[in-house]
């Protein structure tokens, strides 16, 4: 039975709920299927999804156009941004403020350079290849350039045996920050471009307030969290019946996401803020009751909702678009950018026995905050003009893909050159 006929069956029982369930079985099966493969050669399971994504959404090539209609779905779309907001919940959860304030001064470097040095190359590079673009395309092009996943970069580290050396600890808390000065980032020019749609010049002074009101957002949420968290569960902790704390602890993660909204925001600032300052200290009454932590406890849900986001992206991504030799081009010198736009991280190394190489390809994938950065782009517009077009979307995602593939084989050779250095020299 062809997908068309599959559909035409759901609707045919006139539930509107049909069509969306047989989307999320199709999806769902393609994302467990590509991370399957992904994995099997050895890359993240995110790659495996994204790459399933593709390839469906790219079947009407072949003359079945149905799997293209599940990019634009409203509902399906709603689940993705859902997908999204639970992600950056989980990966908030994965540090703490503590964790952020021990970092130190090299780690910060690092994360500093490594957000402004793509971003002004990535700016550079869209006015150069992009001149018949706004200045603000250019700069939200570069915009998707500073992010560092820090979930693969952390992985293949583990993988290796090396995530306890220094140079780890300074990638990982490097990319932690570089999360935190990515989302802001985001916020600056989102608002920035919602000002100029509005037909309003954006001036300096209002940039700095942007800028000042996101971060300030960000320090509000988390100081207020860690003062206040502790009395928040310990009154959830007076109810009973089961699910409470995960239910806690998503409530608080909804309510700073839709706040970070209200305020002009991206929902995953609060949500990522949410994660920072829920510690499982705080819930330590409810792990007296037996309750798992909350970690353990958000992660069946994210494990269902975040791959629809990624298989949906690869589906947005246009494959006709790519025989174009301008967007082929546009997302080999992206590629390129954004490698060398991280190698800058390296200064977090001088004066020091660190490897400057290793810390510079630690901070190289993207993953999924590059393709969160690229996908906002896609709904964002200024005098008509959308910021991220079918084309630059493309090549962003493949920019994503390259920096993902490269990045752990690139790990692994500069973690082994020092070894066998070090081997050689005794």
């Amino acid at each position: 039975m062809t997908p068309a006929a599959l559909q035409g069956l759901a609707q045919s029982h006139g539930d509107p709920l049909a069509p969306v369930l047989l989307a999320l079985a199709l999806l769902l099966a393609a994302a467990k299927f590509g991370g399957d493969l992904a994995e099997r050669a050895g890359q993240p399971a995110v790659l495996g999804e994204l790459l399933a994504g593709v390839l469906i959404g790219n079947v009407h090539l072949l003359g079945v156009p149905w799997f293209r209609s599940l990019g634009t779905d409203t509902t399906v779309d709603i689940l993705a941004r859902l997908g999204v907001v639970v992600l950056l919940f989980e990966v908030g959860l994965e540090s703490t403020v503590g964790d952020m304030l021990k970092v130190g001064a090299r780690s910060l470097v690092v994360a500093v350079v490594g957000v402004v040095a793509p971003w002004l190359l990535g700016w550079w590079l869209g006015a150069l290849l992009l001149p018949d673009h706004s200045k603000y395309v250019h700069a939200f092009l570069g915009a998707t350039l500073t992010a560092t996943s820090v979930g693969i970069t952390a992985r293949v580290l583990k993988d290796l045996g090396a995530a306890n050396t220094r140079e780890a600890r300074i990638i990982l808390g490097a990319a932690v920050i570089d999360d935190v000065l990515g989302l802001v980032v985001l916020a600056v020019i989102a608002s920035v471009l919602t000002a100029a749609d509005l037909g309003r010049t954006p001036s300096y002074l209002g940039t700095v307030l942007v800028f000042a009101k996101a971060f300030g957002f960000l320090v509000g949420a988390i100081g207020l969290g860690v003062l206040l968290s502790p009395w928040y569960f310990a009154g959830a902790a007076r109810l009973r019946g089961r699910g409470v704390l995960v239910t806690t602890a998503l409530v608080l993660c909804f309510g700073l996401a839709y706040l970070a909204s209200v305020i002009g925001l991206a929902p995953i600032v609060g949500a990522y803020a949410a994660g920072l300052v829920l510690e499982e200290a705080h819930a330590h009454r409810f792990a007296t009751r037996g309750d798992a932590p909350i970690a353990d406890l958000i992660r069946p849900l994210s494990l269902v909702l975040a791959p629809i986001f990624f298989v949906v992206m690869g589906i947005r991504v246009d494959l006709a678009a790519l025989a174009r030799p301008s967007v082929l081009a546009l997302a080999g010198v992206l590629t390129l950018v954004a490698i060398v736009g991280k190698q800058v991280c390296a200064v977090g190394a001088w004066r020091s026995t660190l490897d400057g190489l290793t810390i510079g390809i630690g901070m190289i994938p993207r993953g999924e905050v590059g393709l969160i950065f690229a996908n906002l782009g896609l709904g964002l517009t200024v005098h008509g003009e959308r910021i991220m077009d079918q084309g630059t979307f493309s090549a962003v995602v493949l920019m994503v893909v390259a920096t993902t593939l490269v990045a752990p084989p690139a790990l692994k050779w500069s973690i082994g050159r020092r070894t066998r250095a070090a081997a050689a020299a005794m």
